[in-house]
């Protein structure tokens, strides 16, 4: 463990380190227990948990923000517990209430509050809760038992050099299939993820581009976030598809898009061979926020956007408003910041 007194806030990466406290329960006969925190960041489980042999697992990511008052943001928490009621749904695990959630992420943010990075460092503090099938089984079946919990990691900028674009690859393999767990976030469609990265960064890409699983003709995922373009008569257009995960980043800026910056949005069809209709382009997540994509190679086509070297204008905007919302520097729509 790293003592926080140690730490140097301006070079934390996104990386692994041990914080005191995270909260842990455990589902059996039906019914949740009341959650607790602990030091142990170990998870003891059966040798026949479902979590080890048929992926019963899924998980959620969210930060924490410090505020130049000392305030501390959680950033939409609500539509985290959501989607990770979905998830839960999708792979027959019991949810876990919103309210619990929320109240569980306070606890781990309280418990944890001097692992935050300071305003101005750019740094937050990721939370990341998880629920995995465990309790002995052999079965295929859903597990007789579950262990809902949450740790945190302080983390720092994703750009250590700024907002600056960077290359993708188009990928021959599917991210999911696609009547599949695509808009589930499951361990599975991660660990099928890791070969396209790999070979992606092999040849000095970022990350790989999914296409659609059906016809392989239309752009679903950037790596493990969400796709956008902004049209060269500034519509913010971002793919539609059942197997594509709900990113809450994607809809906050489909929002401000629209709401803030007053950009025409829509959710349709991204078609890889179309791309000279966009001026600029990004993939949006919890831990990059945006992340401006400077050119997409396809096969022998690399076309490039606004630019390799600097982000697009509306990109800036968009960057700066959510940013700016989620560090509490300007206002907030109603309902997106939960104060702990």
């Amino acid at each position: 463990m790293i003592d926080s007194s140690e730490m140097d806030w301006n070079s934390l990466g996104f990386g692994y380190i041990k914080t005191d406290l995270r909260y842990i329960s455990f589902w059996k006969d039906g019914h949740w227990d009341g959650g607790s925190l602990t030091e142990d960041n170990k998870v003891h489980i059966s040798e026949g948990s479902t979590a080890i042999h048929y992926g019963q697992t899924c998980f959620e990511g969210l930060k924490a923000y410090r505020t130049k008052d000392g305030e501390i943001n959680l950033f939409r928490p609500d539509q985290n517990a959501e989607r990770m009621q979905r998830s839960c749904r999708r792979l027959m695990m019991p949810t876990m209430p919103t309210e619990v959630f929320i109240d569980a992420c306070k606890q781990v943010v309280k418990a944890n509050e001097k692992y935050l990075p300071p305003y101005g460092t750019g740094g937050t503090l990721y939370l990341r809760p998880y629920m995995i099938g465990v309790g002995d089984n052999i079965g295929v079946k859903p597990a007789p038992e579950y262990l809902f919990s949450i740790f945190c990691v302080p983390v720092g900028p994703y750009f250590k050099g700024g907002l600056t674009p960077t290359n993708f690859l188009v990928s021959s393999y599917d991210r999911a299939a696609g009547n599949g767990t695509g808009a589930a976030k499951v361990g599975g469609n991660y660990g099928g993820s890791l070969l396209p990265g790999a070979e992606a960064h092999q040849r000095s890409f970022s990350d790989a581009i999914y296409l659609d699983p059906t016809t392989h003709t239309k752009i679903e995922e950037v790596g493990s976030a969400n796709f956008f373009g902004i049209t060269k008569d500034h519509r913010f257009i971002t793919p539609a598809s059942p197997s594509i995960l709900p990113s809450i980043t994607k809809y906050s800026l489909l929002y401000l898009a629209k709401e803030r910056l007053g950009m025409e949005v829509s959710e349709t069809d991204v078609y890889v061979d179309q791309l000279d209709q966009f001026a600029e382009a990004g993939a949006c997540g919890t831990a990059a926020v945006i992340s401006p994509i400077g050119g997409i190679q396809n096969g022998d086509d690399f076309h490039v956007f606004y630019s390799e070297t600097e982000v697009g204008p509306w990109t800036k905007k968009l960057y700066d408003e959510l940013v700016g919302i989620q560090y509490g520097d300007v206002e907030a729509p109603e309902g997106w910041i939960e104060k702990v």
